[in-house]
């Protein structure tokens, strides 16, 4: 039996014809701007994975220490095996830490990643398959709201939603609690939402997190432009920007620039676009909301679910949340 299979939720054509369209949208626009969901190629895929080893970059190693210590009382929570779903699945490998839970308690598991990634998830599955003998992976090539869709599928029994890696906080707060939302009208009773998110903290924390001194996240920002340039025929010299991370302690979150380092126009020919830069603008990319415990509340009391659990690494710089229905 094949254990591993790949659907395609929109096809190539669509996804290069929404690139383009928020690309135009947002250079255009003032101040200028760029969707983060875009970092993600398979060349922005791999720079983020090296970002989650670096030493400033302490999110990942503290929900990592989460998931040790408690992905056994994750796998508790379900009476029947669950359905194992994660949005925004990458590499899936904090997600080994609960596949290894829920084989030891309930022998074969099925497990749906989306990831807007095609390399990514077959990359991932293949490391996964050859891991776990009785995986199944059904892998799904969408931007995760997107493949929302696939938590509507009857009859597979319970399922366990992941969210990892504080990806919520990309989201403004508002549409936050719209997205959990969306989640939440999809589950049933039995599910549960598995959902990290990063604590507010001291500035130089999470300026140095995202200010790494190897110089990965800019070029994992930087990556944006070469994306630009390979598909859509663009002409970003990317001498010509800066990253930058500064972190606005009133709004609770860390934003990403690039800024240009010089007056200087480019031309993508892809749009039939000529795009200006005054010496020292900032293009925007990325925006990282921390959140306080009371904020967390609610957030999730406000998208109609609750926390069945609650958890913190020993510093107390990161949570992660197993939500379930209200």
């Amino acid at each position: 039996m094949d254990r591993f299979a790949l659907s395609v939720h929109t096809d190539a054509d669509t996804l290069r014809s929404r690139f383009a369209d928020d690309v135009r949208a947002g250079l255009t626009a003032r101040p200028k701007r760029l969707p983060c969901c875009y970092f993600y190629d398979d060349e922005g895929s791999r720079l983020f994975d090296a970002i989650t080893a670096l030493p400033e970059y302490y999110l990942t190693r503290a929900e990592r220490e989460i998931l040790q210590g408690r992905a056994g009382e994750v796998a508790a929570a379900f009476a029947d095996p669950p359905v194992l779903v994660e949005l925004g699945s990458g590499s899936a490998e904090k997600t080994r830490i609960l596949i290894d839970a829920l084989l030891r308690r309930d022998g074969p598991l099925r497990y749906v990643p989306i990831d807007i990634s095609r390399g990514a998830l077959q990359e991932s599955a293949a490391a996964l398959i050859r891991d776990y003998p009785l995986l199944l992976v059904h892998a799904v090539a969408a931007e995760y709201h997107d493949g929302l869709h696939r938590l509507d599928q009857p009859g597979a029994g319970p399922k366990l939603i992941l969210w990892l890696g504080s990806s919520i906080g990309n989201l403004h707060r508002p549409d936050a609690s719209v997205f959990l939302r969306r989640v939440r009208e999809r589950m049933s009773a039995a599910d549960r939402f598995l959902v990290g998110i990063d604590l507010r903290k001291d500035r130089a924390v999470l300026e140095a997190a995202y200010n790494d001194a190897q110089g990965v996240t800019a070029r994992f920002n930087l990556n944006l432009l070469s994306r630009i340039n390979r598909e859509l025929d663009g002409g970003f010299d990317l001498r010509g920007f800066r990253h930058r991370a500064v972190y606005d302690a009133d709004a609770g979150r860390i934003e990403m620039y690039l800024d240009s380092v010089r007056d200087q126009t480019v031309r993508i020919a892809g749009l039939d676009l000529t795009v200006p830069f005054a010496a020292g603008e900032a293009l925007h990319t990325e925006n990282s909301y921390k959140y306080a415990p009371p904020e967390i509340d609610t957030l999730v009391s406000s998208a109609g679910l609750r926390a069945a659990a609650q958890w913190l690494d020993a510093e107390r710089r990161f949570t992660v949340n197993l939500l379930a229905l209200a």
